[in-house]
């Protein structure tokens, strides 16, 4: 069984959060991990170390962090998926009748390999790897994730972008039949984001495929999404089955729905507020706090990635890119 089998098993059988502490080395022990067989593959898989501390290598370079991650049960039940639901509980009860294999994605436009690849041959050939990432939603809500994925890079020179692709555009999947909020005409559907080239680009883009060292839950985008941490989590779409390289900026679902609200940048900055809200302070869900006890901090410009990607913002207006 390849190893992305093995990130495929159901949701109802994923390793509870402060069993992964206990357990988990995630990439050494993904790295070590024999083959598994198809049946009962959950319980053959041999226990691991414990999770090592992040290094400070990696705290520098803003893939990991030392702050308390979300719990599970948080991660994982409060979430927002409009294609299951507009309520925060919604995916988590609804998700369970997303199909998540076999899973294709169409990659096209402004590049030399365009074609329809399976999950598998998306990853091929690329090791799993950690991402312990903030995550700020727009709502004014904050997580701490360990994600378990691939850089965005990796993936996206695979299929040779050519000079023209100045933007990459990706959409979820709008299956009624699987997903019941797309029977609400919510947004328009399919759910659309975009990156510019030298965002998808940068170390910190991420594909991920898991948490907590296990298949992404439904709920969360199984069983690919896209993770941009220094941006608001709208940006950082769900289930993916198209990548595009575009010439133009995309179209992306929230900005054209409410563009005074949402912008196509949408980079984390507390100096600019939401048109109805304030974004100066985050409600952190993490660690045993309860996501309904108030348990603010302040916010951080591009949510603490500053340091990593302030460069490709520089001499733009941040309070107009919003």
């Amino acid at each position: 069984m390849d190893l992305r089998d093995a990130l495929r098993i159901p949701a109802a059988d994923v390793t509870p959060e402060d069993v992964w502490k206990q357990r988990r080395r995630l990439v050494a022990g993904l790295a070590a991990l024999p083959a598994l067989g198809i049946a009962g593959c959950a319980e053959a898989e041999p226990p691991l170390p414990p999770a090592p501390t992040p290094a400070p290598a990696q705290v520098q370079d803003g893939f990991s962090t030392d702050e308390e991650p979300t719990r599970w049960e948080d991660a994982t039940s409060y979430n927002n998926f409009y294609e299951f639901g507009s309520g925060k509980s919604d995916p988590s009860r609804a998700a369970r009748t997303l199909r998540t294999h076999p899973w294709q994605v169409e990659v096209g436009g402004e590049c030399g390999r365009p074609g329809v690849v399976d999950l598998d041959g998306l990853l091929e050939g690329l090791l799993p790897e950690e991402r312990i990432y903030r995550l700020r939603c727009v709502e004014g809500w904050s997580m701490v994730i360990p994600w378990l994925g691939v850089p965005l890079a990796s993936v996206l020179r695979r299929f040779e972008p050519t000079s023209r692709a100045r933007y990459v555009a990706f959409t979820t999947l709008a299956d009624p039949e699987q997903m019941p909020g797309v029977r609400q005409r919510t947004i328009r559907w399919p759910y659309r984001e975009g990156l510019r080239i030298d965002e998808a680009m940068h170390p910190l883009a991420f594909l991920a495929t898991g948490i907590y060292g296990r298949p992404l839950p439904q709920q969360n985008g199984a069983p690919v999404r896209l993770v941009v941490p220094w941006k608001y989590g709208f940006k950082s779409i769900k289930s993916i089955v198209e990548i595009r390289f575009t010439e133009k900026m995309p179209p992306t679902s929230w900005n054209q729905l409410q563009p005074r609200e949402y912008g196509f940048f949408a980079n984390v900055n507390p100096r600019v507020d939401h048109p109805r809200w304030s974004q100066a302070t985050e409600r952190r869900i993490a660690g045993t706090t309860s996501r309904l006890v108030a348990n603010r901090i302040e916010t951080r410009l591009f949510n603490g990635y500053a340091d990593q990607v302030a460069s490709m913002y520089s001499g733009m207006d941040l309070a107009r890119w919003y």
